[in-house]
C-alpha cells in the first residue's frame, strides 16, 4: 500500500547535521515515490490560519457582483477570478471553483517592484491586507525551508533553489468550492486531474476532504492535510528542472459523497521570480536520463501554462 511519508520540520530547522540529513533524504525520497509529503512542525500559527479561513468565508459569502469588483487582473494573477474559469491543462470543462490571489509585495524602488501586479484587497473584509500578508510571509519562510533540504539532499549550494523564490512571483490562493446543485456542469468536478505549474506547493490544512493523487502505479489515492499539517507537493517547475528526476505530482479535488457541502483550501504556489532562467541541473542528466527540456525563463513557462489553462486567451 503507498504511504504519504510525515516529516516534522524541527528535525531540520533545529536538528544536527545528521538530523538535517535524514529530514532531506526523507523529504526526497517522498517526492519521488508519492509526490507529496505531509508536513508538521513548521511553525506557523494556528490563529493565524484560522483567521484567514474566517476571513475567506467572508469573502465567499459576498453576492457575485461585489465580489467582481475585483476581478481585473490578467490571468488571475491577482484578485478574484470567478466561478468555472479556471480548467486543467487538456481539459475545456471549467473547474467547479473560484479563487482570489495574494502576491508578492515589495518596497517601492526594488528592483522586481514594477515585475509583479498590485495585490487588491476588498474593503468589505477587514484586517486581509494584515493576515493574508502575514499568512503568506510564513509560507515563504516554510517554502525556504524546504527548498534548503531539497538542495542538501542534492548535493547543491543550500541556496540554490531558495535564492530563485527570493522576493519571487509565489502566489496564495484561497480557494471556494461551493457545495454542488443542479445548475453545474455534470461533467464537471471541483479540480481537473493536472500538475503545479511551480516548484513546489504548500497546502494547509483544508476544510473538507476531496484531493486526490495519482500514485506512481496509476491508481488515484485520498489525501487529507489534518489540523496543524501541510501538504507539499512537486510543480512541472521542479519537474522540469531536475530533468523528471522528480516528477511532477497529479492531483485533483474531487466531487463531494454523500454530505455536500462547501470546501475552503488555501495552497501557496512558491515560484521563481520570472526572469529565472529554469535550466536542467547537470546532474540530472545522464546516459540513461538525457535532457528533456530546453532552457525558459520562468516568467515565459508560467504565462504558456496560464494560456493552457485558459486563465489567459491568446
Amino acid at each position: 500500500m503507498t504511504m504519504i511519508r510525515t516529516l516534522n520540520l524541527k528535525d531540520y530547522t533545529y536538528g544536527n547535521s545528521d538530523q538535517r540529513k535524514i529530514f532531506a533524504e526523507e523529504f526526497v525520497a517522498g517526492l519521488k515515490e508519492t509526490g507529496f509529503i505531509i508536513l508538521e512542525g513548521h511553525g506557523v500559527d494556528p490563529n493565524l490560519i484560522e483567521k484567514n479561513y474566517d476571513m475567506w468565508r467572508k469573502f465567499y459569502a459576498l453576492d457575485t457582483d461585489t465580489k467582481k469588483k475585483y476581478e481585473s487582473v490578467l490571468g488571475g494573477a491577482r484578485g478574484y477570478t470567478g466561478f468555472g474559469k479556471e480548467h486543467a491543462k487538456n481539459r475545456t470543462v471549467g473547474d467547479l471553483k473560484e479563487f482570489f490571489h495574494i502576491g508578492q509585495e515589495l518596497p517601492v524602488g526594488h528592483p522586481l517592484a514594477g515585475e509583479y501586479p498590485a495585490n487588491i484587497w476588498p474593503e468589505e473584509v477587514e484586517d486581509l491586507r494584515k493576515n493574508g500578508l502575514n499568512f503568506y510571509r510564513e509560507l515563504e519562510r516554510v517554502a525556504r525551508n524546504m527548498l534548503e533540504a531539497l538542495a542538501l539532499d542534492m548535493d547543491l549550494r543550500l541556496d540554490f533553489f531558495s535564492d530563485m523564490i527570493k522576493d519571487g512571483n509565489s502566489v496564495l490562493r484561497a480557494i471556494h468550492y461551493p457545495a454542488l446543485d443542479d445548475s453545474m456542469d455534470p461533467n464537471a468536478i471541483r479540480a481537473g486531474e493536472h500538475e503545479d505549474i511551480n516548484l513546489i506547493t504548500l497546502l494547509v490544512e483544508s476544510t473538507a476532504s476531496g484531493l486526490q493523487l495519482l500514485t506512481r502505479e496509476g491508481e488515484w489515492m485520498d489525501v487529507k492535510a489534518e489540523k496543524g499539517q501541510i501538504i507539499v507537493d512537486a510543480g512541472d517547475m521542479l519537474s522540469r528542472i531536475t530533468n523528471e528526476v522528480i516528477p511532477a505530482t497529479t492531483h485533483r479535488v474531487v466531487n463531494p459523497k454523500g454530505e455536500n457541502t462547501s470546501r475552503f483550501s488555501m495552497p501557496f504556489f512558491v515560484h521563481p521570480y520570472s526572469s529565472y532562467l529554469l535550466e536542467t541541473i547537470p546532474s540530472c542528466v545522464s546516459a540513461e536520463n538525457p535532457e528533456k527540456y530546453p532552457a525558459i525563463t520562468a516568467g515565459d513557462f508560467l504565462y504558456q501554462r496560464l494560456v493552457e489553462i485558459g486563465l489567459i486567451k491568446k
